[in-house]
């Protein structure tokens, strides 16, 4: 171990060191080609300079490899316990990758160290919001800003939180102080946007507007200034001119991840080449038997939130919110075994015994069943199935231009890669419709499918057959779910807290004449779509 002193010896140094210095300043641009081997260099000189080794964990998790970080933040606590950033960024790590308990004791670490932190007490709050411990996690914000009134960031978070457990107003109230702080902030404006309830004045679309003509502007504030803008103008029935800043806002963003639809056919067609009808019966009677998990799954913007908040106002069924544990463990589990193939009778009862642990942090009540939906496990239906054979799966399907414009007009906090260009999200519905076909064909029965237009025109006969499907008596208040005031941390929060409505319907409409791209790349699956979108 080295001694107490050295993080701060680590740091000065490395400012000291030009190659460093380069490193950082790669990293500070995103220009992860240039920075990693630099800091693999200063590695090779020093494998102790924990300074390098956060660094290159930095990157690590950048680029999604967040065991590798993991292990390199892990290696710098070891070697420096005193670098609290270190500690930080492993805190952030465990709450990224689902562990939110660890993260808690790495914070609790922190709070030793650095009593007064507020970046701290920030991410605390943070993660408590994560398992769903809304009081103390407000508490924590409130806290916070009573010490740091003019921090725009906090205040943001705070109204994250307070949209969360449906305090609307309040959350409105911090994210105006917000801005009041840093006019410039994007992420605030379009965290109001996405409440779907504001509606921008002229003032505020002018203050937008200068916000995006003075040109010092981050990345991340620019595009989340022009999803923000195209809302607003949306709302005034601006098409053309909304278009425009939703077309602006994705580009920006396209432009920095690097989705490729190719990927996403090409693990399609890998699951459909391994789950076979012999292989599926193979593996008959494997996996955990608990029924608890109810998992929603589909496109984003599918109507997920709803079928979630009716099923939720159940007596014997719990909501949580958008669970990642499922990608998580089908990734280390693939990883390990050589792909799906290779997973035996043991490990997969042990993978759904893993998840059904991972998952207890969000169970608050001891209700028999709980929801996890996470839409993008559509890709692990074949996974779910074989690690929790009884689990229920719900596929929340809505027609293809209302949910792919619907996609493309909204700006993801986390993940959805696909949803940033108009052909990508295309594929991407295409994709999804075939792998669910595919398990129509080789498990039939196994997914129950919701239209989204059908539960409007008919929520009690699809209600019913939901509760059927689940194996449970049909309740009331799963007709009156507006009424249940759980928490809700998706964009749709607001929508759900109202009665069934078709505010939603046909919105593509409007903008059709835009949405090429979108309609060559669903192909025949626009038309095989069986509700139109007709007011």
């Amino acid at each position: 171990m080295i001694g107490a002193t050295t993080a701060q010896q680590a740091i000065d140094a490395a400012l000291r060191n030009p190659a460093m210095v380069s490193a950082a300043q790669a990293l500070a641009e995103n220009r992860l080609h240039d920075a990693e081997p630099l800091l693999k260099a200063r590695l090779r000189q020093n494998p102790f300079d924990v300074v390098a080794i956060r660094m290159l964990a930095e990157l690590a998790g950048r680029i999604g490899r967040m065991q590798d970080a993991e292990n390199l933040l892990r290696r710098a606590v070891e070697l420096a316990p005193d670098f609290l950033t270190a500690r930080s960024n492993l805190a952030t790590v465990l709450h990224k990758t689902a562990r939110s308990l660890e993260a808690i004791a790495v914070l609790d670490e922190i709070a030793v160290l650095d009593p007064d932190s507020m970046a701290n007490a920030n991410l605390r709050a943070a993660v408590l919001g994560r398992i769903g411990e809304y009081d103390e996690a407000l508490a924590i914000y409130a806290e916070v800003l009573e010490k740091r009134t003019d921090h725009p960031k906090i205040w943001m978070s705070y109204g994250h939180m307070l949209k969360t457990v449906g305090r609307q107003q309040d959350s409105i109230a911090a994210y105006r102080r917000a801005i009041a702080i840093q006019p410039g902030l994007g992420e605030v404006w379009w965290s109001l946007a996405n409440l779907k309830t504001v509606r921008f004045d002229t003032d505020d679309i002018a203050a937008m507007q200068r916000a995006i003509d003075q040109g010092k502007l981050s990345a991340e504030d620019r595009f989340h200034l022009h999803f923000a803008l195209g809302k607003a103008l949306e709302d005034r029935d601006d098409s053309d001119a909304a278009f425009a800043h939703y077309a602006e806002g994705n580009r920006q963003r396209r432009a920095l991840i690097g989705y490729d639809a190719a990927d996403t056919r090409a693990e399609v067609e890998r699951t459909q080449a391994v789950f076979t009808p012999a292989f599926l019966a193979s593996r008959a009677g494997q996996g955990h038997a608990a029924p608890d998990p109810i998992f929603i799954l589909g496109m984003p913007r599918a109507g997920s939130t709803l079928i979630e908040q009716i099923l939720a106002s159940h007596s014997a069924i719990e909501g949580t919110m958008e669970l990642p544990d499922i990608p998580i463990l089908a990734a280390r589990a693939k990883a390990a075994h050589g792909g799906i193939a290779g997973i035996d009778a043991a490990t997969l009862a042990a993978l759904g015994a893993e998840y059904l642990d991972r998952t207890r942090v969000q169970r608050k009540t001891s209700k028999p069943h709980f929801i996890d939906k996470l839409p993008n496990n559509w890709q692990h239906v074949g996974f779910i199935h074989l690690i929790l054979p009884r689990a229920k799966i719900i596929d929340a399907r809505r027609h293809p231009l209302d949910c792919g414009f619907s996609n493309f007009k909204q700006h993801f906090a986390r993940g959805q890669g696909f949803s940033y260009a108009l052909d990508d999200i295309g594929h991407y519905y295409a994709d999804y419709v075939a792998l669910m076909d595919h398990f129509d064909r080789v498990l039939p029965g196994r997914v129950h499918r919701v239209f989204h237009e059908r539960l409007l025109d008919d929520p009690d006969a699809e209600v019913r057959a939901m509760l059927a499907h689940i194996g449970l008596d049909f309740e009331e208040a799963c007709l009156r779910f507006h009424e249940n005031d759980r928490a809700v941390q998706t964009a749709s929060s607001e929508q759900v807290r109202r009665p069934i409505n078709r505010d939603g319907v046909g919105q593509w409409r409007r903008f059709d004449r835009h949405l090429g791209p979108l309609r060559d790349a669903l192909g025949p699956v626009l038309g095989d779509y069986p509700f139109s979108t007709a007011s």
